[in-house]
């Protein structure tokens, strides 16, 4: 059984996480420094390229420890194994948890119920790999004869998040001429700002959909459907979709080519699949060959999560953390700021991965869930966020843990841009770490010649508590190889979140809820059904909306 039978917040490591915080609380990272010139290489991991430095969180000697005796206790490594042997722990789903196949580069072989999954997801590749390159040497070409360079993803949730996570944070990478759109709010707005761009000659759709039957994608599918045959004609259909799914079926009656339909498989969450079939648009965006890069980073990461001791393990370490802060401290909130404008959709992306898989409250023992899961993840590209959410970081009321992710290399060494920003992401983590007492205002307030009246009216207000957590994610550049550890590292992270939490992190039943009640609302906003049993707001807000589009 995946689950614990025992409630973690009893257990023995637990409480004494529950002690050891209580003192923890008013001990001064600054004076931890100050008394310790090595704090920063005891705290600092590196693999190949990526180096994580955790020196400035609210840890000493102890903390650790005791933490990794939690793990120990909620049997993480074990739950590693299990999912990396292909044992079924999305419990509520009966399913293997297996995109780390996607990623297997040595094609060891992964068992299902007693079948290996190696060959087929290496058949996907190949034909990922061959219809790729088609398209971006111009083989396979639109009705009209021309080249396909628009490449358009309509996806939802996962089949959009990832794919276009992706592609912006390689866009130096892009093939030549080739241009990447994305398609996944149901508002028809999203649809026709994307395709108000487009030439319906050069134009590829991309329709990913495992079952191809969510509403939202195949109604926009569908508008995008209609748009080209009104422009090309019925047989253009053929030359200008093709699927991610499972359903030949349902694809062959879109009018799609079945020979062009990539398959995936039920052991690949949405948030994890832009490994899978679902990054097509990746391959032809970037090439296939960086693709694959980006799976070898991905299995770089995925190789070090299994085989590393739990004190040297990069993703093990952050999600001790997050449990840290979040369990013993209290702090619901985290924060990602890339330092890399490229990265600009990664917290968007994080949120959805962390948010969904462990916004749980139910545990794996089906017994409703005693303490905090999920963190709210939010964030955004820096220096853009020091102008908005950072004043809440420094001088709010509680402290919010914070992940800077930094390239030391630009791929755009203009003047001193590069350097600027990577002053700005260093100053900002000391700068939460140190903070400002009363006193250093003052003595700032008085260099600057302000008279007494002025000091004692502003050194409060010029003051930072500091104190304040954040680790430090660093890498040479953002390349294929760099993205594929960098967001298999926050996987196994919010793995490692999950397996402590004892819930199940793959499964995401409280997506459907909103879905089942928006199709019984449909037919009453169009008129043809009259109100059914809702609450009086619903009743009323139904009948305005009508009354507004008449």
């Amino acid at each position: 059984m995946f689950g614990l039978n025992k409630e973690i917040n009893k257990s023995r490591a637990w409480k004494r996480l529950e002690k050891h915080a209580k003192k923890m609380r008013n001990v001064e990272m600054r004076d931890m420094f100050a008394k310790d010139p090595n704090r920063a290489k005891k705290y600092t991991l590196t693999l190949g390229n990526m180096t994580l430095d955790f020196s400035k969180n609210r840890i000493d000697e102890k903390t650790m420890p005791y933490l990794l005796g939690l793990a120990k206790e909620a049997k993480v490594m074990k739950k590693i194994e299990q999912m990396f042997k292909g044992e079924k722990i999305n419990v509520t789903e009966n399913r293997a948890v297996l995109h780390i196949a996607l990623r297997n580069q040595k094609n060891t072989p992964i068992y299902v119920d007693g079948k290996n999954v190696m060959p087929e997801i290496t058949k996907v590749l190949v034909k990922i790999r061959d219809f790729s390159e088609a398209v971006r040497l111009g083989k396979f070409r639109g009705h009209t004869g021309k080249k396909l360079t628009n490449i358009v993803n309509i996806g939802i949730g996962g089949s959009d998040l990832g794919p276009k996570m992706a592609v912006e944070a390689l866009r130096k990478y892009w093939g030549k001429n080739i241009k990447c759109h994305f398609i996944s709010n149901i508002d028809g707005t999203a649809c026709a700002e994307v395709l108000n761009k487009l030439d319906p000659e050069t134009t590829l759709f991309i329709v990913c959909s495992k079952t191809f039957t969510t509403i939202e994608t195949l109604t926009n599918a569908k508008t995008c459907r209609k748009w080209l045959v009104d422009a090309l004609g019925e047989p253009a259909v053929a030359k200008h979709f093709v699927a991610v799914s499972t359903n030949a079926e349902e694809v062959r009656k879109f009018g799609i080519n079945t020979e062009n339909m990539f398959e995936f498989w039920d052991f690949v969450g949405g948030r994890y699949s832009m490994w899978s079939a679902i990054g097509l648009i990746i391959a032809i965006a970037v090439g296939y060959d960086n693709f694959e890069k980006m799976l070898a980073g991905a299995y770089e990461m995925d190789k070090h999560f299994r085989k590393a001791e739990p004190d040297k393990n990069i993703p093990m370490i952050l999600g001790l953390l997050s449990v840290w802060y979040n369990n013993f401290f209290g702090i619901r909130n985290h924060v990602v700021v890339p330092y890399d404008q490229y990265l600009t959709y990664l917290p968007a992306y994080l949120q959805q991965l962390v948010m969904e898989s462990n916004g749980k409250f139910v545990d794996l023992d089906n017994k409703l869930v005693k303490y905090q899961t999920s963190p709210v993840v939010f964030g955004g590209a820096g220096t853009d966020v020091q102008h908005s959410f950072f004043q809440m970081m420094h001088q709010g009321t509680s402290f919010v843990p914070c992940d800077f992710i930094v390239p030391a290399i630009s791929h755009n060494e203009i003047g001193e841009h590069h350097e600027i920003l990577l002053a700005n992401v260093l100053a900002q983590s000391e700068a939460l770490m140190r903070g400002k007492t009363i006193k250093e205002a003052a003595e700032e307030l008085k260099e600057a010649g302000k008279s007494k009246e002025e000091i004692a009216l502003l050194k409060k207000y010029k003051s930072f508590k500091g104190n304040r957590p954040s680790n430090t994610i660093v890498f040479k550049k953002m390349d294929p190889y760099t993205l594929g550890m960098l967001v298999a590292m926050y996987e196994h992270k919010t793995f490692v979140e999950g397996a402590i939490w004892n819930i199940d992190s793959f499964d995401q039943m409280g997506v459907e809820l909103g879905k089942q009640m928006a199709l019984k609302i449909l037919p009453e906003l169009q008129g043809n059904k009259e109100n059914a049993a809702h609450d009086c707001s619903t009743k009323a807000l139904i009948n305005l909306i009508r009354k507004l589009r008449k």
